[in-house]
């Protein structure tokens, strides 16, 4: 074959692959036309309508800068008015017979609820239990034979699979956006007791309340929450995930509200360093930073230090899942945790009891920084320490510290921070001077020891590696 043939033949080639190659990518890519068809029947629209009051002075709109009417506004007595709002969100048909999901702040306040289905038709809603923690709410419409949303198991999800969301952004209804799983069990900074989906399927004010499907039609998640810094979608939404969702509907349902449980414990994350500095081989599990003296832990014997491994056999990995797992337990049934503690497994029955709202909500403490006499020094970590008087450890709320008054070297690089008050040693209390430089003392060139750290009334672990240069 001649050279120019060659070329020629090469040159075909090429021209083949170049077209293949975007036709085999577009086919990989998925298609939701099926699914909008046929599950978006389920999804609906929501309007409400509340009855905001205020104080006003009553008097007609005047002009802007006009002297006399800021006067007269300014010392008017007061009288009180009414306005009506509105707000629009999204929803989905769990039951034939008219059940409802949406998130609770969709339908927070409102005195008159109106669901628009996609053939058109309207229904007044009524509130059958809304649960702000979970920020999930049942509603209930007076119809039969309605079209219903199939659900679907969100821990089967994977992070970069395909979702999709349906609902009514700005009041453009039954709108259809798509992205990925960016991440599962994202817990957020509030009193939210749920482990979030988060997706960057594009959600706007609107879409909350309204499903989040996976490839197979199925409703995975609730659409609850955006991160923005314009109020406008980011690349950054949160799901409620299905089952959480079930769980509140069903005792909603039941009894119109919803009952968790706690077993009073604060508890942080474990890093590779801390877990390292407890003897843990991975850092999985919660470790307890603080307890509730008349809480359920306390009374089992936990202790801060220990880390919580598994819950009636279910792993824990994560703070997160201590949250949900011991959450969803019923107040008043035993339990049983799988512990670590002093370097080896042990198990503990702890009986939760029920949560109530003011325990959702951790108490601060005011910590005043003392000023007595009598400093302990610890150069090879850079710390200048001082023991607390009774007085002062009475304000903090606790039995004996030792104040940070400088931290430099180690101490400083390990986060620790003037101000700060040292309670604890691992999973024991600290009791004394001698006790923490002795376990400083213990640790190998380069080991890493476990300090429990109060910092402006909460408590925290802060693996130290000793010796560090």
């Amino acid at each position: 074959m001649s050279i120019k043939k060659l070329i020629v033949s090469a040159m075909l080639a090429a021209s083949v692959l170049t077209v293949a190659v975007p036709v085999a990518m577009a086919a990989d890519l998925p298609d939701f036309s099926a699914i909008v068809e046929t599950e978006g029947k389920a999804v609906v629209n929501i309007s409400t309508t509340s009855t905001v009051k205020e104080m006003t002075s009553g008097l007609p709109e005047g002009r802007e800068g006009d002297p006399f009417f800021e006067f007269f506004r300014r010392f008017a007595p007061q009288v009180p008015r009414e306005r009506q709002e509105s707000s629009l969100g999204s929803g989905f048909i769990i039951s034939a017979d008219g059940y409802v999901l949406t998130n609770a702040h969709v339908v927070a306040r409102a005195d008159k609820i109106t669901v628009k289905m996609t053939d058109k038709r309207e229904f007044q809603a009524k509130v059958i239990g809304s649960d702000a923690r979970s920020d999930v709410a049942l509603l209930k419409i007076d119809a039969k034979n309605l079209p219903v949303a199939r659900l679907g198991d969100p821990k089967k999800l994977k992070v970069g699979q395909w979702v999709l969301a349906i609902g009514s952004p700005f009041g453009f209804e039954n709108t259809a956006t798509s992205g990925i799983v960016s991440g599962k069990n994202r817990m957020l900074p509030d009193e939210s007791a749920v482990q979030f989906i988060q997706t960057d399927a594009a959600v706007n004010p609107g879409n909350s309340g309204g499903p989040l499907f996976n490839l197979g039609g199925e409703v995975v998640g609730i659409n609850s929450q955006i991160f923005s810094r314009s109020g406008g979608f980011m690349g950054i939404s949160f799901a409620i995930p299905i089952d959480t969702a079930m769980n509140v509907a069903d005792q909603l349902k039941a009894k119109g509200k919803v009952t968790r449980s706690r077993i009073g414990v604060v508890i942080q994350e474990l890093s590779k360093e801390l877990a390292a500095s407890f003897g843990l081989a991975k850092p999985s599990g919660a470790l307890i930073n603080a307890l509730d003296p008349k809480g359920p832990a306390q009374k089992a014997g936990l202790k801060a230090g220990d880390i919580i491994l598994r819950v009636n056999g279910q792993e824990v990995s994560s703070s997160g899942d201590l949250q949900r797992l011991v959450s969803d337990m019923s107040p008043g049934k035993a339990i049983s945790l799988d512990i670590w503690r002093n370097r080896a497994q042990a198990s503990v029955r702890v009986v939760p009891e029920e949560l109530k709202e003011e325990d959702a909500r951790v108490a601060q403490r005011e910590y005043r920084k003392p000023g007595a006499p009598g400093e302990q020094s610890l150069a090879q970590i850079g710390l200048r320490l001082q023991e607390l008087n009774p007085m002062q450890l009475k304000q903090a709320g606790i039995d004996y510290g030792l104040l940070v008054r400088d931290a430099n070297g180690a101490a400083m690089r390990a986060g620790i921070q003037q101000g700060d008050v040292i309670v604890g040693v691992g999973s024991e209390p600290l009791q004394s001077f001698a006790q923490l430089k002795k376990a400083l003392e213990q640790a190998k060139k380069g080991g890493t020891v476990a300090l429990q750290v109060m910092r402006q009334g909460m408590t925290q672990f802060v693996p130290l590696t000793v010796g560090e240069e």
